[in-house]
């Protein structure tokens, strides 16, 4: 099953249009991105200090269940959202709105992303013509020739890195925390893959003319 998390971030469309998925998670304030884009989540997942009283009741009407946190709690409202993707069954989960001008809040959801917890779960943030999601061993990446991949350690160093398809390979390689050895590598095959031995990945894909 995928799931569609609609974070309070940024709303930036992804430029293919929004996936299909069979469920539908508001984090708090990510209902209203849902609104705007004629849709009602499934579920609202959050402290709702972001939802005035008539939206509420609006989501509710529209058949949404609305699961309440206290304000003082210790996880974010993402990160419960993420949480009941994974009780709810989600074997993939694609994320609206997890980035934004809150630097805190999406450097936290990245990571969030990369957590142990989530290693069974792919999870993928969407933001306009990017794509963002953690590599922990392997992944395939279905993008046009030209496009830039970013591949950006985060958890100490990556070790045996390895790349097929991409115009600067990398083989057997250790990319350091910290480094940039592997910002904007470019798409030159059909099939692009991207291998490690050991330590965590952040794959960013982006149009070849991103700037």
């Amino acid at each position: 099953m995928h799931a569609l998390v609609f974070a309070n971030g940024e709303l930036a469309l992804p430029a293919r249009g929004l996936p299909a998925a069979e469920l539908y998670i508001a984090a708090d304030g990510g209902s209203r991105h849902c609104r705007t884009l004629g849709l009602y989540p499934h579920v609202v997942i959050g402290d709702l200090d972001s939802l005035p009283a008539p939206l509420q009741q609006e989501l509710r009407a529209h058949g949404s269940e609305l699961l309440p946190f206290p304000v003082r709690k210790d996880e974010t409202d993402f990160e419960l959202a993420l949480l009941h993707a994974q009780s709810a069954g989600a074997s993939t989960v694609s994320v609206i709105g997890g980035l934004g001008r809150r630097w805190d809040h999406s450097l936290a959801n990245l990571l969030l992303a990369a957590d142990a917890r989530f290693a069974q779960l792919p999870i993928t943030f969407l933001h306009g013509e990017q794509q963002l999601f953690p590599i922990r061993s392997q992944a395939s990446l279905a993008a046009p020739l030209g496009s830039r991949i970013s591949l950006i350690p985060l958890a100490g160093d990556a070790h045996g890195v390895r790349t097929r398809g991409l115009e600067y390979p990398l083989d057997d390689e250790t990319i350091p925390f910290g480094s940039s050895r592997g910002v904007s590598n470019v798409v030159a095959a059909a099939e692009a893959q991207v291998t490690l031995q050991g330590g965590l990945l952040l794959c960013v894909v982006s149009p070849a003319n991103f700037d």
